[in-house]
Parts: C-alpha cells; sequence; structure tokens
C-alpha cells in the first residue's frame, strides 16, 4: 500500500558542501525538498522507496550508500556502501536530513511494493534544455514537456504520468522522466491529494518539487 509520494530534483549542487559559495542559489529549492521529504516520514510507512535514474539493476535496501567524493567533498550518506547513482545519493541524503531511519528500498526500475506500508521518493529532473545556457542549449519542446508534468503532479494526475513519453525525455535530456512514469504507473487509478510546491528551471533545467497524499 502506498500511502504517500515527493517528487525532488537531484542536482548534485542541492547538497551545501557541493554548491560551497553557491548554496544561496539553490536554498528555496532545498527548503521545499525537505518539507516534501518531511510529509513522507510523517505519514507512518513501514519503508520509504526511492526512485531514480541511474545504470539498471538489482533493488538495494538500506545497506547501500553513496559519496559525493567526486565533487571534491567528503559527504557520504546513506549506509556503509558507496555506489548509489546521483539521482539516489541525493534522495539518501534527503532521508538522512529527514532523520529517517527505517528501511529503504533504492531503485532506478519498478520497485517491489510487497506487502508494506510504503512512500515513495521519485528523484526526477526536468528537460535540460529549457534556455540557450542549459547543458543541452534551448529545445522549443522543453517548456510544453515540463510543463504537462507540472499540472500532472499539481493535479494528482497519474494517468498523465503512467504515459509520459520517456523517448521525447530522453531527447529533452529529461533525467527524470523514466522515474515519474513509474511514479505514474505505481499510482494509477488512486485518488491523489497533490500539492506542487515548486515549478522553475535555474540554470535551464526544470525542478519540481510535489508532495501526494494517496488515498
Amino acid at each position: 500500500m502506498i500511502l504517500a509520494a515527493a517528487v525532488c530534483p537531484h542536482p548534485p549542487m542541492i547538497i551545501p558542501e557541493v554548491a560551497s559559495g553557491a548554496a544561496g542559489e539553490l536554498a528555496s529549492l532545498r527548503a521545499a525538498c525537505h518539507a516534501a521529504v518531511a510529509s513522507l516520514v510523517d505519514a507512518g510507512p513501514d519503508r520509504i522507496l526511492v526512485i531514480g535514474a541511474g545504470e539498471n539493476g538489482p533493488d538495494r535496501d538500506e545497506s547501500a550508500g553513496g559519496s559525493f567524493a567526486g565533487y571534491g567533498v567528503e559527504v557520504h550518506v546513506g549506509g556503509a556502501g558507496a555506489g548509489l547513482p546521483l539521482s539516489l545519493a541525493v534522495g539518501a541524503w534527503l532521508l538522512d536530513a529527514a532523520g529517517w531511519v527505517g528501511p529503504r528500498t533504492y531503485s532506478t526500475g519498478m520497485p517491489d511494493i510487497g506487502g508494506s506500508r510504503v512512500a515513495l521518493l521519485v528523484m526526477a529532473d526536468g528537460s535540460a534544455k529549457r534556455s540557450t545556457s542549459a547543458p543541452g542549449f534551448l529545445d522549443e519542446r522543453a517548456e510544453a514537456y515540463d510543463g504537462r508534468i507540472a499540472a500532472a503532479l499539481a493535479a494528482g494526475d497519474t494517468e498523465t504520468l503512467a504515459a509520459l513519453d520517456v523517448d521525447l525525455g530522453h531527447e529533452l535530456w529529461a533525467a527524470g522522466a523514466p522515474a515519474l512514469r513509474t511514479l505514474g504507473q505505481m499510482t494509477k487509478g488512486t485518488d491523489v491529494d497533490a500539492h506542487l510546491r515548486v515549478d522553475v528551471a535555474p540554470f535551464g533545467v526544470g525542478y519540481w518539487v510535489a508532495d501526494w497524499v494517496l488515498g
């Protein structure tokens, strides 16, 4: 049973130590992520499932961990391991910051809920082609693509997310498209009380923060 879900972006600069002197630029985004993840913890799940981009492989439990040493800082998150991809490592950092000490599952695919009461933390960046200064330069289709996702997150529209065009997302460098489609598929047909906290595109990359309570 899925109790709640949250969607957060995973730019490495959301970690203050990585951002260093530029940490203030994403302060409001960071605060919204912390609030959304706090709502997951408050839902009282037995386990939190972190879903994000990365190389396909088996799901990992709370013993998995991640490191931001590649960004020049000694920040370790999650369990003792160090192999989590960026999206899941940022998710682990958010759960650590929220004080979550319960079971976790990290997945780059469709995680198994089993019979547990779970919450979903979906790590999903939008298009990286929103402006001429974006990592992928400007693609005129990117704003509309991200806009449809934002509207779905605001409305709790699971059908739109479940049918998300991930091939177009790949063209637009939207790393979070597969994870968002998984969110839609896992919650399809469920009543959703939705809250879209953030819909922005700093650096030409689409970021959302949302949290859902599922009926």
